[in-house]
């Protein structure tokens, strides 16, 4: 059997520079070789994971087949790799620290005194080791930046595992920035020789460096950097801003990047399966401008891009599916109680409400929605957009003006959505939210149905609120169809309207299954729909 081989990618001088896409665009790369790939997100942090965190400070909670409620970076792994991630892809300090000290407990430590090195170390190492063996590749993505005091447990866990592994096992890659100084026409080094200059400093000397920059390093620059970082100049990768971030790992493979790895870990090029991404941002760049939809996003956290990364990636994929640009208009759920809908919605070909948390934005959503539904404008609600847009059609179809949820008021007499423990015909499932993976039975000649050709299917949900039954038949008998629903515990998962173009609410988080080649068939057919309202 092969030994796992692994690969640590850090960063330097500033965060979001982008390890994550980083990390994702060398799994591809390495998968286009013929190598099976995993990769690992550790992040400083001391929640035990992002799920109680908010989307203004951290993105979107993107959740896995098994129910973890993960880092945003784990939704780049997927997308542009063929894994699947899970719990063993995503652990925290908070989760790390948690697990130590509940062995403290246990007296699994034999009365030892418990420190940082050499107990929180060893288990990263055990986490890191857990999923290496499962694979030819281990790509390990340290959060945070180096020097930050959160971040250095990690970085000596990384550093012991290269010194317990042959060296040709072990790669570490530095992500560090070279700014462009417009106003002196020069790109400094100056910042990426500090951050090298950190990281030595507790031990690790990179053997490659990626360098964010607005534009292409040339030669002579990476000559400098490579002198000052004890770097090869062969191995001072350029890694500049593109179109597409899905084109990163094509530019990585033009810098020579796929063969310095190769060489680092003495491994072979089995393959260069490139040829099918190649043609998929041909025909990205082909898009013409003129060929474009507006979609509309009412959303609760739409000031920052990450709350709704994946959602926003989907809605790409089902553009150059659609051979469209799919052009966002932003609204804040807030501000629409005040402002003119006609106005706001002028251009706009789709509208889109995505998922969330809390009372605020509500009533803009809903008079979103009426005016998509009265309007004929397609229409997608997603997890809150399919609870609020059912809502909607109680108040204005059915006529129960005070429907609501219990998640945005108790005292309603018409209780259309409780929280999972105040249903009565379903067990607790050991919180209080419906996580990652659940079956779906598709009813037939439906929309849901023709869409994803097949009566049984599997989605991701991160939500805590369901669809009361006692409403079901009231539903039905108005005119929304529910044409989706879990058997094993009688759940409505999806509801559409049948005199409409396109109008469809459902349960579930289809965008975390989306990818670029794999494009989600939901997001598919909703640009379709809103490339035919164009016309």
């Amino acid at each position: 059997m092969n030994k796992t081989k692994y690969i640590f990618i850090t960063g330097g001088v500033l965060s979001s520079l982008g390890k994550g896409v980083a990390a994702a665009s060398i799994g591809n790369i390495l998968e286009s070789y013929g190598y099976s790939i995993s990769i690992l997100k550790l992040d400083p942090y001391l929640n035990i994971d992002p799920g109680t965190m908010s989307p203004f400070q951290h993105g979107e909670v993107f959740v896995t087949d098994d129910g973890a409620e993960t880092d945003l970076d784990l939704g780049h792994y997927e997308r542009f790799t063929t894994i699947r991630t899970s719990q063993d892809n995503n652990w925290t300090a908070g989760s790390i620290y948690n697990s130590v000290l509940d062995k403290e407990r246990k007296g699994d430590y034999l009365g030892k005194t418990v420190q940082v090195i050499p107990h929180v170390t060893d288990e990263i190492a055990s986490k890191i080791t857990k999923i290496g063996v499962k694979t030819d590749i281990l790509i390990v993505e340290i959060g945070g930046t180096v020097g930050d005091i959160e971040g250095l447990p990690f970085l000596e866990s990384i550093r012991q595992v290269g010194l317990n592994h042959d060296d040709n096992d072990v790669l570490y890659m530095h992500l560090t920035l070279v700014p462009y100084i417009k106003t002196a026409g020069e790109l400094k080094t100056k910042p990426t020789q500090h951050s090298v200059k950190e990281l030595r400093s507790i031990g690790i000397q990179p053997d490659i460096l990626l360098c964010r920059s607005e534009i292409p390093i040339p030669k002579d620059i990476k000559r400098k950097i490579a002198l000052f970082t004890n770097v090869k100049e062969d191995d001072v990768v350029s890694a500049y801003d593109v179109e597409t971030i899905y084109e990163i790992p094509l530019i990585f493979k033009k810098e020579g990047l796929g063969n310095s790895i190769l060489k680092k870990l003495k491994l072979e090029k089995k393959k260069d399966d490139s040829e099918n991404w190649q043609n998929w941002i041909n025909k990205v760049k082909a898009l013409s401008s003129k060929k474009e939809v507006i979609v509309s996003i009412v959303g609760k956290y739409i000031k920052l891009n990450d709350s709704y990364k994946s959602l926003y990636e989907s809605l790409f994929h089902g553009g150059v599916e659609n051979d469209v640009n799919v052009k966002l208009n932003l609204v804040e759920a807030d501000n629409l109680l005040e402002w003119n809908l006609d106005e706001t919605f002028a251009d706009t070909d789709a509208i889109l409400v995505p998922g969330g948390f809390g009372n605020r934005g509500i009533e803009g959503m809903i008079k979103a929605i009426e005016y998509a539904r009265l309007k004929k404008i397609p229409f997608f609600g997603i997890c809150l957009g399919m609870q609020v847009a059912t809502i909607e059609y109680f108040r204005n179809i059915v006529g129960y003006k005070d429907a609501n949820s219990t998640e945005f008021s108790t005292s309603t007499k018409h209780k259309i959505f409780l929280k999972l423990k105040e249903l009565k015909n379903i067990d607790l499932m050991g919180h209080n939210m419906r996580l990652g993976e659940y079956s779906c039975v598709l009813k037939k000649e439906t929309l849901s149905m023709s869409i994803y050709n097949q009566g049984k299917i599997y989605e991701r949900h991160r939500h805590r609120y369901e669809f009361n039954p006692e409403y079901e038949e009231l539903l039905k008998d108005n005119g929304m169809i529910v044409s989706g629903k879990n058997s094993e515990r009688n759940l409505v998962e999806t509801v559409e309207i049948k005199d409409h173009p396109w109008f469809f609410g459902c349960q579930f988080h289809p965008e975390f299954k989306s990818r670029p080649m794999e494009p989600h068939p939901l997001f598919v057919s909703f640009i379709k729909a809103a490339k035919e309202n164009k016309k």
